[in-house]
């Protein structure tokens, strides 16, 4: 039975591209092998930029209405 793949955690992933960064960085890699590990990079900078993304849409701001009620607002980065 194959063994299903989840995707990292931020977490995970964000060390996950430290780790390339230093393998790239110290330049003992073959070309292909310096190929292998900035497309997987890439992909996880992708991933990484996607879950910030869905977080920020989660974000809600509490204000305080003219009546001191707290109310409620989506976040918006403008």
């Amino acid at each position: 039975m194959a063994e299903s793949k989840t995707a990292p955690t931020f977490e995970e992933a964000l060390k996950r591209i430290e780790e390339i960064v230093r393998s790239l960085d110290d330049g003992t890699a073959e070309l292909d092998r310096s190929l292998e590990l900035y497309e997987e990079g890439i992909g996880l900078v992708r991933l990484c930029s996607s879950m910030l993304d869905n977080a920020e849409k989660k974000i809600k701001i509490l204000q305080s209405g003219e009546d001191g009620e707290l109310i409620e607002k989506d976040f918006d980065n403008e």
